[in-house]
C-alpha cells in the first residue's frame, strides 16, 4: 500500500473509531463507560486532526514534511477509570457497554497492528516514528479497554488487584 493510501485508510479508521466511541458515550447510562467512551472519542479526534494535517502536507509537498510533530496528546483513559470506578453506579452496566468495549478492543488491536506494520514499511525515519507512536497510543487504548472490561466483569477482583491487597495485608 502506498503512503497516501495508508494515510487515507488511517483517517477512515480513526473517523470510524471516533464515531463509534461518541455514539456509545451518548448511549451509555453508566458513568464509567460513558467517561471511557468520551475520552476515547476525544483521543481519536485528535489522532484524526494530526493525521489529516500530515495528509494535507503530503498532498501539498509530495514528501514527508520536516515540521510535522510526531506526537499527539497522551490519553487519560486510565485516570478516568481510576476516578469513576469509585462511584457506586460504575458497577451498574448493561451488556451493551461490555459489547461496545469488546468491539473497541478489536478496533484498537487492529489499529495497533496496522500502525506497527505501516511503521515497518517506512523508509523515512520521521514517518516511521510517527506511525510507531500511533501504534503505541492505540496499544495504550487497548490496555485501557481491557482494564475497563476487567472492572465490569469482576469489580471486586479489579479493586483487589488495583489495591494489591493480599492475605498478609501487604
Amino acid at each position: 500500500m502506498d503512503r497516501m493510501a495508508s494515510i487515507a485508510l488511517a483517517l477512515r479508521n480513526e473517523q470510524a473509531e471516533m464515531e463509534f466511541y461518541a455514539e456509545n458515550a451518548k448511549r451509555s447510562k453508566n458513568p464509567l463507560a460513558k467517561g471511557i467512551f468520551e475520552t476515547l472519542a476525544k483521543d481519536e479526534e485528535e489522532h484524526m486532526r494530526r493525521i489529516r494535517g500530515l495528509h494535507e502536507k503530503l498532498l501539498g509537498q509530495g514528501d514527508w514534511p520536516k515540521d510535522v510533530p510526531i506526537e499527539v496528546a497522551g490519553t487519560n483513559v486510565n485516570e478516568v477509570i481510576e476516578r469513576l470506578a469509585k462511584l457506586p453506579a460504575a458497577q451498574d452496566h448493561d451488556g451493551d457497554d461490555v459489547a461496545a468495549l469488546e468491539r473497541g478492543r478489536e478496533f484498537e488491536g487492529r489499529g495497533t497492528k496496522f500502525y506497527a506494520e505501516l511503521a515497518q514499511a517506512c523508509t523515512n525515519p520521521m514517518e516511521r516514528k510517527f506511525f510507531e507512536f500511533l501504534s503505541r497510543i492505540e496499544r495504550e487504548h487497548l490496555r485501557s479497554i481491557e482494564r475497563s472490561l476487567d472492572f465490569f466483569k469482576d469489580p471486586s477482583g479489579w479493586n483487589m488487584e488495583r489495591e494489591r491487597s493480599g492475605l498478609d495485608g501487604v
